[in-house]
């Protein structure tokens, strides 16, 4: 009988050990998108979309790159738990008199999910970021 109970003891241990692993280990997204590192790639293969299509250029044909970057990486790193605070100015004064056209917006989408792609990000992780993005949509299109 006490072999039982010690046996049903030392699963119960062992389980809850495990249980509280897994809950410790949890990344957040920032994590899991790499980090500062990872981030800065996806957003460089962004650039690079963004720079040979011939859909959505026009946008970003006048914008200053470097200053893009960094604010998309600081929005980036904010929006996923990271260790940075978004500075930027707020997606309506930034696209006010843009017209993005929700098909073009779209097109963006589409190429983010090329650049996170190219980087190996999980589609489960890729659709947590994109999550955190679709509220900003309203601000964005058609202004």
């Amino acid at each position: 009988m006490n072999t039982i109970k010690i046996l049903i003891a030392i699963v119960f241990c062992t389980l809850t050990s495990c249980v509280s692993l897994s809950t410790d280990n949890k990344q957040t997204l920032y994590q899991e998108l790499g980090g500062e590192t990872g981030i800065e790639n996806i957003v460089d293969d962004l650039i690079n979309e963004i720079g040979n299509d011939q859909q959505i250029f026009h946008y970003f044909a006048k914008a200053d790159i470097t200053h893009f970057r960094q604010g998309l990486i600081e929005h980036f790193c904010a929006i996923s738990n990271g260790p940075c605070e978004y500075t930027g100015d707020n997606m309506i004064d930034i696209h006010t008199g843009m017209n993005v056209k929700e098909t073009d917006f779209n097109h963006l989408v589409d190429l983010l999910i090329n650049a996170m792609d190219q980087n190996n990000v999980p589609h489960s992780v890729q659709n947590q970021l994109l999550a955190k993005l679709v509220p900003l949509r309203k601000d964005i299109i058609y202004r």
